[in-house]
C-alpha cells in the first residue's frame, strides 16, 4: 500500500493565533456532525492499529485479504480494491460501498472469532441487475440497499448459517436476513430490522 496516499495531510500554517480558522471551524463542526450520525453499534469498534476483512467473490473468483483501517483512517487503496471485489458481476459497474458496511463485518467477524475470509453471493448491484432479480416472490426488493452499496449477501466458511445470522443479530446494526434455501445471510446498514 502507498502510505503517503492514506497519510492526511495537515495544513496548520494558516491558523488563526486568536481562535479557530474557518478551516478548522469547518474540520470540528463536520467532525461532531459525522459523531452525532454515527450509529451506536460503532461504538463497538475496539482502538486497533488496523482493520482487515477478507473476501472471496463467488461468481468471478477474485479474493481479498487486506487492511482497510491504518491508524485511525480508512485505507483508500484498499477501499478502492474492496469496491472493485463487491462490483455488479453481471455488469462489471463499481460503486462506492458504505464504509459502515466494512466495519459492521469486521465486528461480526470479531465476535464468531473467524480467520476465514466472506464469501460474497452479492454486493454491490445496478439499477438493471437489481430489476432482473425483483421478481414477484423471488425476495428481491425493489428498492434493495445493495443499489445504493449498502448492503452485501454472504457466508462464512466454518461457520453455520445459523451462527452467522445469530451474531449478527446480536450486533443490533442494520437489517440482517436470513435465506437458509439460498445458504446466505444478507447484511446492510439500513435501520435495524431482520427477516
Amino acid at each position: 500500500m502507498n502510505r503517503q496516499a492514506s497519510s492526511i495531510i495537515r495544513n496548520s500554517s494558516n491558523a488563526n493565533e486568536k481562535g479557530l480558522s474557518r478551516r478548522d471551524f469547518l474540520k470540528w463542526t463536520t467532525a461532531s456532525a459525522c459523531a452525532l450520525a454515527t450509529p451506536s453499534w460503532a461504538g463497538n469498534m475496539q482502538p486497533v492499529a488496523e482493520r482487515k476483512l477478507g473476501f472471496l467473490n463467488l461468481h468471478t473468483g477474485e479474493s481479498l485479504l487486506t487492511a482497510y483501517w491504518e491508524k485511525g483512517q480508512y485505507v483508500p487503496e484498499a477501499m478502492a480494491a474492496f469496491n472493485r471485489l463487491l462490483r455488479d458481476h453481471r455488469t462489471n459497474e463499481i460503486a462506492l460501498i458504505d464504509n459502515r458496511l466494512f466495519d459492521l463485518l469486521y465486528l461480526l467477524h470479531a465476535k464468531l472469532g473467524s480467520n476465514q475470509p466472506f464469501h460474497v453471493i452479492s454486493g454491490f448491484r445496478s439499477p438493471e441487475s437489481n430489476a432482473k432479480l425483483a421478481t414477484p416472490g423471488s425476495g428481491v426488493a425493489q428498492g434493495s440497499l445493495h443499489m445504493k452499496g449498502q448492503a452485501i449477501d454472504i457466508r462464512l466458511p466454518q461457520c453455520s448459517l445459523t451462527a452467522l445470522r445469530e451474531a449478527a443479530l446480536a450486533l443490533h446494526a442494520g437489517g440482517v436476513g436470513y435465506y437458509p434455501k439460498s445458504d446466505f445471510v444478507h447484511i446492510d446498514t439500513g435501520r435495524v430490522r431482520s427477516w
